[in-house]
């Protein structure tokens, strides 16, 4: 299963993701987020990272041309988009691209099958958020969906609720943020646990 720790703003952070047996380091470029980071940092820690690891750029309706800039600069391998980016607006992106929904009912889901993206995130509907709210949704919204698109669960997850969540929607992967901080920084301690459990949980169930 893909993991991915999002909110990433130290090389330490980065470096243990990749360690403990993540897939994914995600980078959040939007401004009024309280996990921004700077393009310049960004590039710093990847600079610093091997290839065994995929680096990911959040971005919000940023215009095409920054997400290019910041995405060639930081030397990212994949965007995501967190806003009201339409199917043309992701079409044509020269990076694998992960185009996020909030999940408010099931029409929600309704347009996710007019993207042509290589992944689709469902994270919860929160008015004036955009993710990394760490509140769940109901997950059971998912059941029997399907949309030919690897699935992305987001959306409160962490070590306590990932097993139940995953076992729940068997997504292709999982992105989480808020559930391994403590006072707002990334806790190595709550990565370790949050990626076992995910690891202990595919050994079991996946053949």
């Amino acid at each position: 299963m893909w993991i991915k720790i999002c909110g990433i703003k130290t090389l330490e952070a980065a470096l243990a993701v990749r360690k403990l047996g993540g897939d994914a380091v995600g980078f959040n470029f939007v401004k009024n987020s309280r996990r921004y980071i700077s393009p310049q940092k960004a590039r710093e820690i990847i600079g610093n990272l091997d290839g065994t690891i995929e680096k990911v750029g959040v971005f919000t309706d940023a215009p095409r041309e920054e997400v290019l800039t910041v995405a060639g600069y930081c030397r990212l391998d994949a965007v995501q988009l967190h806003g009201k980016e339409g199917p043309e607006y992701c079409r044509g992106l020269p990076y694998k691209v992960i185009k996020a929904f909030p999940v408010k009912d099931r029409s929600s889901l309704e347009m996710i099958e007019d993207y042509d993206v290589d992944m689709v995130l469902v994270d919860s509907h929160i008015k004036g958020s955009f993710g990394g709210s760490g509140i769940p949704f109901d997950w059971s919204l998912l059941c029997g969906f399907t949309a030919g698109k690897k699935l992305i669960l987001a959306g409160g997850l962490n070590p306590q609720n990932v097993v139940y969540a995953i076992t729940e929607v068997r997504p292709f992967g999982v992105d989480v943020a808020s559930g391994v901080e403590t006072g707002g920084k990334k806790d190595i301690g709550k990565i370790r646990e949050f990626i076992e459990k995910v690891r202990r949980w595919e050994n079991e169930n996946i053949e």
